[in-house]
């Protein structure tokens, strides 16, 4: 019963919603983004500063992360629970204080389940306490740029200037999802959390939508008396992703309607095309003092444009490129490149990087040089 009723709700989402461009009608604040192009194509109140309950362990997930890739942790590292992490309350996946967990398994726990206390664990392991590591998620606050965000802890109970936006929350997902492994993880309905002595603790997803919609993978849901509910989702279908962010809703229906409305909308009107790919030749450069006079060049990332189902663009490129010495190194930037679409607009502007190695002349590779372009004729 109430799976067919979560379905109702999502078609009337979808058959009235789209069609007046008034795609929540729940949420307090709201955001549709498509992020590769960070193209916002719905919002409501987005940068309004409301309580983003637990959507704030996006921020303390992505710290793990970067934690993980900067080789600080690994994820077989087994963390020691604090009595402080075993006695936080709220969400839970019940550690017990001095036992052993690993990270893999309290990100999991974080990412399914949104267990405060595994996120009380990793803080205070890769900080060293959650004084220190909340300090670290507002450093990264300023790091991306966000004006309305201010976090006070390290799950999102309620607490006195501890704030977010929708478009904040978007932008926070946005940089988590360029890890694979949350997703690997959000994306579950249900798993286990493994304990060290053997013993599991059964996990379900508090997001209902990677259940009952199709593409959704993550990515966090919130509720205290202060937010009501809300809710950071992603959804995939093909080779495009939008994030939706609500917020503020009185129910977690709700939610879910304001969530299926947007997502709806974006994969009904919208399609990623893709200009040049990362692996893609546009040109060389020139390379003075170097064994080789010129190397290949290619951007650094794939570049696309978000366009309606039915429109057509083309592009042209304006080139900019650096003065380079050798040595050169695979990868180094070399310059940019503009891509312009054929209204004139400037759809985005990437890196060049030099698609090979080229050592510097020495007086032996100068000498043979020389004598090569003597006897060529060229001197």
């Amino acid at each position: 019963m109430k799976k067919f009723l979560f379905s109702l709700l999502v078609l009337f989402s979808f058959t009235i919603k789209p069609l007046a461009l008034e795609l929540t009608q729940y949420s307090k604040s709201s955001i549709l983004i498509e992020p590769t192009t960070n193209t916002i194509i719905y919002e409501n109140n987005k940068d309004e500063r409301l309580a983003p309950a637990s959507m704030t362990k996006m921020m303390t997930m992505l710290l793990i992360m970067e934690a993980i890739d900067d080789g600080k942790i690994k994820m077989d590292d087994m963390v020691l629970i604090s009595k402080n992490a075993a006695d936080m309350g709220g969400s839970q996946v019940f550690l017990e204080a001095n036992s052993k967990i690993s990270v893999d398994q309290l990100l999991k726990g974080i990412a399914i389940a949104s267990g405060n206390d595994a996120a009380v664990a990793m803080a205070e392991y890769i900080a060293g306490s959650t004084d220190e590591f909340v300090k670290m998620m507002n450093d990264k606050v300023k790091e991306l740029g966000l004006k309305n965000t201010h976090f006070v802890n390290v799950h999102g109970l309620d607490a006195e200037n501890h704030y977010s936006s929708a478009y904040d929350m978007s932008q926070i997902a946005r940089e988590l999802i360029k890890h694979d492994k949350i997703l690997e993880y959000s994306s579950l309905y249900e798993d286990y959390l493994i304990k060290d002595d053997g013993s599991k603790t059964w996990l379900v997803n508090t997001n209902k939508l990677v259940r009952f919609y199709e593409g959704v993978d993550g990515l966090k849901t919130g509720y205290t008396g202060t937010a009501k509910y809300c809710l950071t989702a992603t959804a995939k279908k093909k080779n495009i992703r939008f994030i939706t962010v609500t917020m503020g809703v009185d129910t977690s229906e709700h939610r879910s309607v304001d969530t299926t409305s947007m997502l709806n909308y974006a994969f009904t009107n919208y399609k990623l095309n893709t200009i040049l790919k990362k692996d893609d030749t546009i040109g060389e450069i020139e390379v003075k003092k170097g064994k080789k006079n010129k190397s290949s060049i290619s951007v650094k990332e794939d570049v696309t444009d978000l366009i309606k189902q039915n429109e057509k663009k083309e592009y042209s490129y304006k080139i900019y490129k650096d003065k380079v010495i050798a040595p050169l190194k695979k990868g180094d930037i070399v310059g940019n490149v503009e891509i312009i679409d054929n209204n004139g607009k400037i759809v985005k502007k990437v890196d060049l990087i030099a698609n090979e190695n080229i050592d510097k002349h020495n007086f032996f590779s100068m000498f043979v040089e020389t004598f090569k372009k003597i006897i060529n004729g060229y001197i």
